[in-house]
């Protein structure tokens, strides 16, 4: 559970080399970038293992962060400030460049995930439509919407490298936690050869998987919405985003006031920065505490029927559900905040 560090940070030199390698092919205007996409896919040399890697890079990226942030909270990392503080942030750059990313190919869903989630904005009292249409750059998404997009999901995870290097500065300063939650350095072991072993053989299992799910099981989390070119004029059924978003989506759509949903979905990620706060823990996190561990599983099983309701159609039982699973979430956080 210590690998997740060191493969997270293979991951993102892959998704920045594909990326940069992407990017001298791709075109960031409403009418050329999907065909665009299938140029780089059917007539550049290799273009279509660069995209696949890129795209379930993507994905593990996030379950790997997500193992990573669940690890943490098990075994008390967030006690040591810096290191979760720069994480958290580095979570939430992720996501915003993630859902650029998703826009890019200008298919059917990426378009209206595009729309739906800039309107979240119009939620703010007074500011909301103008941040809308500043956004846009006009009264509707579209070229300089996907102009902007493409030059912020360029640039953010030059940001993100810079922060990744800040939290591990931290890391090595402050010291790895441990599952005893020991901090002396008496019983500690080194990191060369004992983790660097291990992290070595975590690169090779995870780049079998990334080749596996990108050769094998490339299009498995493709929408297939998403091989449709862009249409303003044409709603899909059902839209959604990535799995990795669902929970949150999930969140967002079980409450039927607008600002409402807004802050619950923002709430449901910022609460990661009041961990490092928490008045009591016990020595090594949750993982000493009997009731804490329940709390803690509670949590991970409400998470995952989260993400699986935010696939769902917004319709009875599902609403119900997802409402309920609402209110779990935040009781469960609350209660591991308080023991």
């Amino acid at each position: 559970f210590w690998n997740f560090g060191s493969l997270l940070g293979l991951t993102l030199v892959i998704q920045l080399l594909t990326g940069i390698i992407l990017a001298t092919r791709f075109t960031a205007l409403s009418e050329y970038s999907f065909e665009r996409v299938v140029v780089i896919f059917q007539e550049s040399n290799y273009g279509w293992l660069l995209r696949l890697l890129h795209s379930t890079g993507a994905s593990f990226f996030f379950l790997f962060i997500y193992l990573h942030i669940g690890r943490g909270l098990y075994y008390g990392s967030y006690l040591k400030r810096e290191v979760w503080n720069t994480g958290s942030v580095i979570y939430l750059i992720l996501i915003g460049t993630a859902f650029l990313g998703y826009v890019l190919p200008w298919g059917q869903i990426s378009y209206w995930a595009a729309t739906v989630i800039t309107n979240l904005l119009s939620a703010i009292p007074y500011l909301g439509p103008t941040m809308v249409t500043w956004v846009w750059g006009g009264f509707a998404v579209g070229s300089p919407t996907l102009v902007r997009f493409f030059a912020l999901h360029y640039l953010l995870p030059f940001l993100v490298t810079f922060l990744v290097i800040l939290h591990i500065f931290f890391l090595h300063a402050a010291g790895s936690s441990n599952p005893l939650g020991i901090s002396s350095n008496t019983y500690k072991v080194s990191f060369h050869y004992y983790y660097s072993t291990k992290d070595i053989f975590g690169f090779f299992v995870y780049l079998f998987f990334l080749l596996l799910g990108s050769l094998v099981l490339g299009y498995y989390f493709i929408d297939a919405e998403n091989f449709i070119p862009a249409n303003p004029l044409v709603t899909p059924v059902h839209i959604q985003p990535e799995w990795y978003f669902l929970f949150a989506y999930a969140i967002l759509r079980s409450i039927p006031n607008k600002l409402g949903g807004v802050i619950a979905l923002l709430l449901s990620v910022l609460c990661l920065f009041l961990f490092p706060f928490k008045s009591s823990y016990t020595v090594g996190g949750v993982v000493y505490s009997p009731f804490s561990k329940f709390i803690f599983w509670l949590f991970f099983f409400n998470f995952v029927i989260l993400t699986w309701l935010g696939i769902m159609p917004a319709e009875p039982p599902f609403v119900l559900i997802s409402q309920f699973s609402t209110v779990a979430y935040f009781c469960l956080v609350s209660l591991l905040l308080l023991f």
